[in-house]
């Protein structure tokens, strides 16, 4: 198996452009293992809105799963690496995993145009929808820029990355026209606070070497299992009263998180599991939702 993941990589790396290229730098900096946080919420937004198979696949769909696929996590990730050029320098994921911000008048003017794509939905969408997008817009250059900056206050940073949940809320008004329910959007926004702050622990030590609090520098590495564990299961709890098979089904977090703290996995090698886990869980209730909408 791993012979066969090394040729894969490998093969992949022969296809990407070197991040000499502005191009093979780009692809780098929007995070393509992660590109799916943005995108599939969008995919489970619609798929939950759409009252048919002709739902689906419309113009406003393709472009929202599109800008979110790619252009939007440019942007995201763009700015904030912009903003935290100095805390990257302690922070040896940039230099294995990812890349470092430049200081590139072109990369700066593609981030910025990057996130100005994002302002064509204005346009289309419900007011309802403009309010949630003008929101993401809001959180996503915040997280990381001046003045609030969340990133560096502890609990604000957990709070404002419900960002992530914020393109299935939108995919969800552009095809229903009406926000989806209450205890959906508390469900995703909770289950993305708790996974920001996993994903901050592997980062607690650069964090702290340059002086930045975070929830997980706060709480520390064993307590920030606790806290993502409780957030997890509260998410789990929410999408519950939806329907009690989408509970059972997000209470895989709180399992995994439980399984990770109390095993002598390294948090920062648990932590690239995420993006396969969320795959899995975004594909089940996408795939059973089209299974009822299909068989009635």
């Amino acid at each position: 198996m791993s012979g066969v993941v090394t040729s894969l990589a490998s093969r992949l790396a022969r296809v990407v452009p070197s991040e000499d290229r502005l191009s093979g730098y780009l692809l780098r900096l929007s995070r393509p293992r992660f590109w799916f946080y943005l995108a599939g919420p969008v995919v489970v937004g619609v798929t939950y809105a759409a009252s048919g198979t002709a739902d689906l696949f419309t113009p406003a769909t393709l472009a929202l799963f599109a800008y979110f696929l790619l252009p939007a996590n440019v942007f995201l990730y763009g700015v904030n690496d912009a903003f935290d050029r100095d805390i990257d320098e302690h922070n040896p994921k940039k230099a294995e995993k990812e890349v470092r911000f430049r200081r590139d008048a072109v990369v700066g003017v593609v981030v910025t145009f990057a996130g100005a794509l994002g302002a064509l939905f204005l346009f289309v969408l419900p007011t309802v929808g403009v309010q949630v997008l003008l929101l993401y817009f809001l959180l996503a250059v915040e997280y990381s820029a001046p003045p609030l900056r969340f990133k560096t206050t502890p609990f604000l940073d957990s709070l404002s990355n419900g960002l992530y949940a914020l393109p299935g809320v939108i995919a969800f008004v552009a095809v229903a026209g009406v926000l989806p329910p209450t205890a959906a959007i508390a469900g995703a926004w909770l289950w993305t606070m708790a996974m920001h702050t996993f994903s901050a622990i592997p980062d607690i030590e650069p964090d702290r070497e340059a002086g930045i609090s975070t929830t997980a520098t706060f709480l520390g590495e064993r307590t920030t299992y606790a806290y993502c564990g409780l957030v997890w299961l509260a998410a789990a709890a929410a999408f519950a009263l939806l329907d009690y098979r989408l509970g059972l089904l997000l209470g895989v977090y709180p399992l995994f998180v439980t399984g990770v703290a109390l095993s002598d996995v390294a948090v920062d090698r648990a932590y690239w599991w995420f993006p396969f886990l969320n795959t899995v869980v975004g594909a089940v209730m996408t795939m059973g939702k089209l299974w009822v909408m299909v068989n009635g």
